[in-house]
């Protein structure tokens, strides 16, 4: 049987999102969204697409998890010499999209990264599993290794060197903040009319607007 893509359809119905229920800030409007995720025991409810860019604009994007949150903005760690950390370095804006599909809803934020203080990183990593402590050190991350033996190798010889307690933090290993300037809440409605309100940074205020659909 021949399955077409482009007949594919589901008609969002759960939830609207009018202006005069949304707070006067996307931090506060992300935090009681994230909330109602989390209870409804979405699976991996912090991940979120990270897209980077070249100098040149060439973009590139994947999935990350989301670590922390604040008033400053959004918060996740990776490998500094990893691809997005090389692009990041160069190019400090980014995107982040988190999809709920549950609640039919999307969140899309804006903004230019900055690396965490080290100390953060350090505190963060310290929470890590003995195995992600090792794997962060274990992994050339984005670089071509010619196989998975590579790797275990790797572990192996990192757990020699460190045994199980007191593992440091990488110095190529930490974390980057997102400080949002534009913040979109997404929520599906019938008939592909849905509900698209946008927070745009202006000095210390915010501006809210209805997108069309």
């Amino acid at each position: 049987m021949s399955l077409s893509i482009a007949d594919r359809r589901k008609d969002y119905r759960l939830k609207s999102l009018l202006e005069e229920d949304v707070q006067k800030n996307p931090i506060d409007q992300f935090t009681n969204w994230w909330s109602e995720a989390v209870n409804s025991k979405i699976d991996e409810v912090n991940a979120m697409t990270l897209a980077t860019a070249s100098p040149a604009g060439v973009p590139s994007a994947r999935i990350v998890l989301l670590k922390g949150l604040s008033a400053e903005g959004f918060i996740f760690f990776t490998n500094y010499e990893s691809n997005k950390g090389k692009e990041l370095e160069k190019n400090p804006h980014a995107a982040l999209v988190f999809f709920w599909k549950e609640l039919e809803r999307q969140v899309r934020i804006e903004g230019t990264v900055e690396k965490l203080g080290e100390a953060d990183s350090e505190a963060y990593f310290a929470t890590r599993p003995l195995a992600s402590k090792i794997g962060a050190w274990a992994s050339p991350q984005s670089t071509p290794i010619e196989g998975r033996n590579v790797l275990e190798g790797n572990v192996l010889k990192y757990e020699t060197m460190f045994g199980k307690e007191n593992i440091p933090k990488p110095p190529h290993w930490g974390g980057y903040i997102v400080r949002a300037a534009r913040v979109e809440f997404w929520q599906g409605r019938r008939s592909r009319l849905h509900d698209r309100i946008l927070y745009t940074r202006q000095e210390e205020t915010w501006k809210i607007e209805r997108l069309a659909p």
